[in-house]
């Protein structure tokens, strides 16, 4: 139920469950967790796609499936691998991308919102749906909680209303979009194509910097920048950067 495409330098992870708008079983929790750990490991993989077959990107964890749970070791290791694999998105040296159309609501919402980039056409929708059942979408609030500021995360979260995709867009949540799914393609194929065009280490860099400042004062992300810099000069890195500027502009 999870299909993965390999096309060039971009990996694309398929949720196939389109029958029940791509909700998550235990099973594709742990299959999505491994195929990003396979995508890091891969150096040939510069880009990580996440797309939804069908109508709809995703519905979120299946909850009948869940519910039916009653064994607390069994509920400990399935509860660990969901929130592994959004240690392995956060973690991931690679940028990853969630292309979104149709829903996106509470499991679903989280995966896009774990993804370093998100594409969505008109046709998106967006909810912490879980208030609607009684509970938080605990993991979206770690999530939301960094991306946004905390009136509007926390007014996303305790929500029980499906967001169109122009609102978050308005909120920075959204990198790009578009009128319908075939600009949405384009966009994809526009959008990845410069990301895997990029120099590899330096995207690797660029996301470890990122990560590790967002929870650093700013002091410190500073000295961090300084020696990173100072790394990048005595590697050559620089050299070869001019030598490179140069040469574009003859």
């Amino acid at each position: 139920m999870i299909r993965t495409e390999r096309v060039g330098s971009v990996t694309t992870l398929w949720l196939e469950r389109p029958e029940r708008r791509n909700a998550l079983t235990s099973e594709m929790i742990r299959a999505l967790g491994e195929s990003v750990a396979a995508a890091e490991a891969d150096g040939a993989c510069h880009c990580l796609v996440i797309k939804g077959a069908g109508e709809h990107f995703c519905a979120g964890r299946d909850l009948q499936e869940t519910a039916a749970q009653s064994e607390l070791g069994a509920i400990v290791d399935d509860s660990a691998a969901y929130t592994a694999l959004f240690r392995g998105l956060h973690r991931l040296s690679k940028p990853s991308v969630a292309v979104v159309h149709g829903y996106a609501v509470a499991g679903g919402f989280t995966l896009a919102m774990g993804c370093d980039f998100v594409l969505a056409d008109e046709s998106a929708r967006f909810g912490a749906l879980e208030m609607r059942a009684g509970f938080p979408a605990a993991v979206n609030t770690a999530l939301l909680s960094r991306l946004l500021g905390p009136r509007r995360a926390l007014e996303l979260l305790l929500s029980q209303d499906v967001v169109p995709a122009r609102t978050l867009l308005e909120l920075g949540l959204l990198n790009r979009l578009t009128p319908d799914t075939e600009a949405l393609a384009e966009a994809e194929r526009d959008f990845v194509g410069r990301l895997v065009e990029l120099d590899a280490l330096a995207v690797r860099l660029t996301k470890e910097t990122h990560r590790a400042a967002q929870s650093m004062p700013l002091e410190d992300a500073l000295t961090l920048a300084s020696q990173l810099n100072a790394l990048l000069v005595t590697g050559g890195r620089f050299r070869r950067g001019a030598e490179q500027l140069s040469q574009r502009k003859k």
